[in-house]
């Protein structure tokens, strides 16, 4: 089923009692009569507190079809949209209605402010990214009269506003009345308006200049004139008041001779409808010389002192008051006539009959503001770890996504990420091929369900990855590359650098020993300090890591994170390496995987735990046994944990035993290279003095450069706000 296409869709709140909610139904009337379509989208503007009906006007025109009012949550589309009334979007909206439009118009339908506090009413520059949130930029900013033009440019000089005005409009048949001369036997004054006291003279004096409390004139107030009373402290014998609503405002423009409105000087009055309306009526307008850019010589101008003189010299003139009156209505029918309305409609694409537009997209959604961290599908937690890292070091207003191809997803959803699961080649058993396009698929998948402005990489540049970023270039993407690879390695992926915006590279405790492929390659990389799950400040005390770790306070003790071999084969370096510690008087604990699928077997003489992050706890330690991969070896030199490190010689890209050669070079840690021969035992001798672990400490802390997971969130953030700055 294809959906109706309105010509027009107006936005705002239908329940104003004044001007705004006039000025939408003259619009429908013109856009009716004129054969075009109108749909209205109601949403509650935040400063009408009391509840409300609809506007009487508005009401009428849903009841007789002129418009079709849309239910909440309908989708609309329309070719034009107008919203009208800037003040509904002081407060972001409870539910952004669904609307396709070719094109929208923004009315600035009042000032920010008056002459005491020009963001008095709204901030103009909070109201534009709201809507500009809601509907895109594209919107066009259209005052309704120059006096809004100037308070806009003065709230904000830089504001990109239409050439022309959004003026009001009238169909000046329904209010004329061809009168040779004034109706009454004195002259009659006459105002009529919502009530509001910045709508009266500030001082009793101006007040009664404006409106006489004299025998020989008569004054008639049509809404607010408790308030003009209030003020006086009584009600002059001369005048009339009624209430707002209680008649219709042609009608009583019939019954008076002079439209008089002045109103309090700090007021900013964004058009001045019910003076357009004393116009069309034929009644001529006494009004102040701030209103002639919009009315030029179609009204009277003077102060309030100068009202009684001049009504009195007109009233006694027939010809000049009928001149007066043809002269204004004049001007309203060419100025401000349906005709007006119907040409700028037919500017941005409406007559009738039109075609619709040949694309009607919907607005652009709110700028993306979310980061999409993608981790490798190693044995480990090291990528994923140093993704999250930094992901919880974001701000928090910025929505973070992990997409994992290990079984970390898991780690990640405990640890408070909204996490996805990508199922890596290993565990599909795919050929590389087919796993490059389903990497592909799924990345792109996520993006399009998630909206990310960045997505982090930290794994090598697989070729559904590559082939992602390649169809994605509205988003940046960011290599997280970890230095220390091993020489003469993985060439192939640094090729794949051109794939990517930018490349983060954490920092390397041990960068003067690196010999790798990404050292010739940091020409415009982002370098950060080393990067860690933990600050120091996050680790417990000794006393509470003990108790959660479930060993006693007594007595030393090791922990051991060697990733690989069986404590209960006695020929296994981690059974050697427990035996020797047990034998020293240490406490043995085995830090088993946290992504580990099924529980250890029992160890002998060992305590198991399975925590994570372990590195939380690690001040419970004397000392800690561990192989010298990225993320474990940067957390025991930064947090100054004693610590010997047994290299693991397998891996594929990192360069372990450089690291671990480089920290005990530096005095910072001891060093097994061959976790099978003597050394083993010649080291640990060393490891379990307490003057050898404090002096490692000590030394620790006079080199352990300063952490760069904050260093590297900032900048990732910056990428959200600069888009581009990625290019």
């Amino acid at each position: 089923m294809t959906a109706t296409v309105h010509d027009v869709a107006i936005l705002s709140d239908f329940r104003y009692p004044g001007g705004t909610s006039a000025s939408i139904a003259a619009e429908v009337r013109a856009q009716a009569r004129a054969g075009l379509t109108t749909v209205l989208a109601h949403v509650r503007s935040p400063h009408l507190k009391r509840n409300r009906p609809f506007h009487p006007l508005l009401t009428e025109l849903i009841r007789d079809s002129s418009a079709h009012l849309a239910a909440e949550g309908e989708e609309i589309t329309a070719r034009l949209l107008v919203v009208r009334q800037p003040r509904i979007f002081t407060e972001d909206l409870r539910s952004v209605p669904r609307i396709r439009a070719g094109r929208a118009v923004m009315v600035l339908n009042q000032a920010p402010g008056d002459a005491g506090d020009p963001a008095r009413y709204y901030d103009f520059a909070e109201v534009r990214k709201r809507v500009e949130g809601c509907f895109g930029a594209g919107i066009e900013w259209a005052p309704i009269s120059p006096q809004v033009r100037a308070e806009v440019l003065r709230s904000e000089p830089g504001a990109v506003l239409t050439a022309t005005d959004w003026h009001e409009i009238i169909d000046g048949s329904e209010w004329w009345t061809d009168r040779p001369g004034p109706v009454g036997t004195v002259p009659v004054i006459g105002r009529h308006g919502r009530p509001d006291p910045v709508k009266w003279p500030r001082t009793v004096r101006e007040l009664l200049a404006a409106y006489p409390d004299t025998p020989d004139v008569r004054v008639s107030i049509l809404g607010g004139g408790e308030l003009a009373v209030a003020k006086l402290g009584r009600t002059p014998a001369n005048w009339e008041i009624i209430e707002f609503g209680a008649r219709q405002p042609a009608e009583f423009l019939r019954g008076i001779d002079f439209f008089v409105y002045f109103h309090d000087p700090d007021l900013i009055e964004a058009f001045g409808r019910t003076v357009m309306e004393a116009m069309a009526a034929g009644v001529p307008v006494v009004i102040g010389d701030h209103f002639r850019p919009l009315f030029g010589d179609a009204a009277l101008y003077t102060t309030p002192e100068g009202v009684l003189p001049l009504i009195r010299g007109l009233y006694a003139d027939r010809a000049r008051y009928r001149a007066v009156a043809l002269r204004a209505r004049e001007f309203v029918e060419s100025r401000f006539g349906y005709r007006s309305h119907l040409a700028r409609l037919a500017e941005r694409g409406v007559r009738p009959g039109a075609p619709p537009p040949a694309a009607l997209a919907p607005p652009p959604p709110p700028p993306p503001r979310s980061v999409l961290l993608v981790s490798d599908n190693g044995a480990g937690l090291g990528h994923l770890s140093r993704l999250m890292a930094i992901g919880r070091r974001l701000p928090e207003d910025t929505p973070v996504v992990v997409a994992t191809q290990s079984h970390g997803a898991l780690v990640a959803h405990r640890e408070g990420f909204l996490t996805e699961y990508i199922p890596s080649r290993g565990v599909l058993g795919l050929p590389r091929d087919d796993w490059a396009e389903l990497l592909r698929s799924r990345l792109e998948h996520l993006i399009e369900l998630h909206r990310p402005a960045v997505v982090a990489v930290d794994s090598v540049p697989h070729d559904g990855i590559v082939a992602a970023a390649r169809a994605h270039r509205e988003i940046t993407w960011v290599w997280v590359r970890r230095p220390m690879w091993r020489r003469d390695t993985g060439a192939e992926w640094i090729e794949r650098r051109a794939a990517f915006d930018h490349v983060l590279e954490p920092g390397e405790f041990a960068a003067a020993a690196d010999e790798g492929p990404t050292v010739a390659d940091r020409a415009g990389v982002r370098e950060v300090g080393p990067i860690t799950y933990l600050d120091a400040a996050d680790l417990v005390t000794p006393e509470a890591a003990r108790q959660a770790l479930g060993i006693g306070p007594d007595g030393p003790a090791a922990l051991l994170q060697l990733g690989a071999g069986n404590i209960n084969d006695i020929s296994s370096p981690v059974a050697r390496i427990a035996r020797r510690l047990r034998d020293a008087g240490f406490r043995v604990v085995l830090a088993e995987s946290a992504i580990a699928t099924g529980p250890m077997p029992p160890v002998d003489g060992a305590h198991v735990v399975k925590l994570y992050p372990i590195s939380r706890y690690l001040r419970g330690f004397d000392l800690v046994v561990s192989a010298s991969g990225y993320n474990s070896f940067h957390e025991l030199i930064t947090f100054g944990i004693p610590a010997v490190f047994v290299p693991n010689r397998e891996t594929v890209l990192d360069d372990q035993v450089s690291r671990a050669r480089f920290a005990a070079a530096a005095g910072a840690a001891l060093i097994v290279e061959d976790p099978d021969g003597p050394d083993l035992d010649r080291v640990l001798a060393r490891a379990v003095r307490a003057d050898v672990r404090e002096a490692l400490s000590r030394r620790c802390a006079e080199v352990a450069p300063p952490g760069g997971a904050a260093d590297a969130a900032g900048w990732l953030a910056a990428l959200i706000e600069r888009p581009e700055c990625a290019r």
